[in-house]
């Protein structure tokens, strides 16, 4: 049985990579691919504490679904923002942002 600890371990790589990526990357679409990263590291986070603690009221899988929920939204708004502004401005590069610039 693998404890615990590995989990959250994983959980804080994860979104340690993701933020990286986050960060670094010059596409729309990839920024928002390691959004969904960070939310799933955060959902394992949730399982993972909830499995050491003992939690009997399953609050740990609760917040993960929960987590889940909100990342699909989020990524359903996000990629119709992109699509907009791929379709108005040719292009999905965050170099390109400071167009929109009132």
């Amino acid at each position: 049985m693998v404890p615990p600890i590995a989990f959250l371990i994983l959980g804080a790589v994860v979104f340690l990579l993701a933020m990286i990526g986050f960060l670094t990357r010059r596409s729309l679409v990839q920024a928002l691919m390691c959004l969904e990263l960070m939310t799933s590291a955060v959902a394992l986070t949730f399982l993972a504490l909830g499995r050491a603690l003992g939690d009997r009221s399953m609050t740990g899988m609760v917040f993960a679904t929960f987590c889940m929920v909100i990342s699909a939204a989020e990524i359903g708004m996000g990629l119709a923002l992109v699509l907009l502004y791929f379709r108005k401005h040719g292009s999905t590069s965050t170099d390109d942002l400071d167009l929109m610039k009132g």
